[in-house]
């Protein structure tokens, strides 16, 4: 379980982020025109999946403009953002702002929360993702992980990114 803090207050994830050096588990998210998106659909990519509670918070909204505008320079590298929230205020908030070197999907009927272990287990945002980093070569293997310890902080953006280097 990790422990992590929602403006300093304990909040509990389910588990722990993947393992470096394991292979991430396949999944099933959906985007905004309710496709259903899995592992084999980035089949032989980088992945950067940049997790977080909801697009519709201030932090949330930051670390997914700023990996759709590092993402564009990435060679052979996808950007996924993964929320509870629905696949049509994703949609929605990406048409607004223009993002479109990312890929934003929807945990709102899968099991990708337990199933990598970043469910909020507490707190008011019980049943929410933690805001989390995981960082993949093209095998499919986990080269870099953060569990952001304060859920409104950003992610260290160029650890990610030098981890694809």
């Amino acid at each position: 379980m990790s422990n992590i803090t929602l403006k300093g207050n304990p909040v509990n994830t389910i588990g722990n982020l993947p393992t470096i050096g394991t292979t991430i588990r396949d999944f099933a998210l959906v985007d905004s025109a309710l496709n259903v998106k899995t592992l084999q659909t980035f089949d032989g990519k980088k992945k950067v999946f940049n997790i977080f509670p909801s697009i519709d918070t201030p932090t949330c909204a930051s670390s997914a403009r700023k990996f759709n505008e590092e993402a564009s320079a990435l060679e052979n590298t996808v950007v996924i953002n993964v929320s509870k929230d629905l696949p049509f205020a994703l949609g929605r908030f990406c048409a607004a702002e223009g993002l479109d070197n990312v890929e934003t999907l929807s945990d709102f009927r899968s099991s990708f929360g337990d199933d990598y272990e970043l469910t909020i287990a507490d707190s008011p945002m019980k049943g929410l993702l933690s805001r989390a980093v995981i960082v993949t070569d093209a095998d499919n293997k986990v080269v870099y992980t953060e569990q952001v310890s304060e859920i409104g902080n950003e992610p260290n953006y160029e650890a990610a990114l030098s981890a694809l280097k």
